[in-house]
C-alpha cells in the first residue's frame, strides 16, 4: 500500500513538473514574441505589425501601462471612457466625435502620455470615447511631431528628429 502512494506521488510530481515547464516555456515564447514586435535602439524604435494587423507602441497614461494601437488616420489620442473613470481625468468638456463606428459624444481630458523608447507629452489633450474597449488610440497629435515611416511591416521612428 505505501509502495502504491510513493509511486502515485512520484507520478503526480513528475506530471506537476513537466506542466509548469510547458507554462514557463510559453509565457518565455509570448514575452520573446512581443519583444521582436518593439524595439528601441538608440534614437530609433522599430514596431512590427502584429498579428492582428495593426502596430501596437507599449506606453502609459498618466503611470498606467497600456497597449496604444497606432492610428494615424485618428487627429488625436483617444482612450476608453473606463480608462478615464479610472484614472479620475477630469472632463474638460464635451465633445462630438467621429470614429469608424459614427459620431458619438465624448469627454474631452488631459492626461501625460509616455511610450517605450523615451516619446512622452505632457498634459496632451485627449479623447474618452465611451465606445472605445480594447486599447487607446494612438493620434496624430502624437504621430505628427515624429518623424516616422512605415515600411515592409515595420513602423520607424527616428526619436532625434521629433518636430
Amino acid at each position: 500500500m505505501d509502495h502504491d502512494l510513493s509511486h502515485r506521488f512520484k507520478l503526480i510530481t513528475v506530471w506537476l513538473l513537466l506542466g509548469a515547464a510547458v507554462f514557463v516555456a510559453i509565457q518565455w515564447w509570448q514575452h520573446r514574441a512581443q519583444q521582436t514586435l518593439f524595439q528601441a535602439r538608440g534614437s530609433s524604435v522599430e514596431i512590427r505589425r502584429g498579428d492582428d494587423g495593426h502596430y501596437h507602441w507599449p506606453g502609459q497614461v498618466n503611470g498606467r501601462a497600456v497597449d496604444f494601437l497606432i492610428d494615424t488616420g485618428a487627429t488625436g489620442t483617444a482612450i476608453p471612457a473606463s480608462l478615464a473613470r479610472e484614472l479620475k481625468l477630469v472632463p474638460l468638456g464635451s465633445i462630438s466625435s467621429n470614429t469608424a463606428g459614427g459620431v458619438v459624444s465624448a469627454q474631452v481630458v488631459r492626461a501625460d502620455i509616455e511610450l517605450q523608447g523615451g516619446v512622452s507629452v505632457r498634459r496632451l489633450q485627449i479623447v474618452a470615447l465611451p465606445r472605445l474597449d480594447g486599447n487607446p488610440l494612438l493620434g496624430m497629435d502624437v504621430l505628427g511631431r515624429l518623424h516616422w515611416e512605415q515600411r515592409d511591416a515595420v513602423l520607424r521612428i527616428e526619436l532625434g528628429n521629433a518636430r
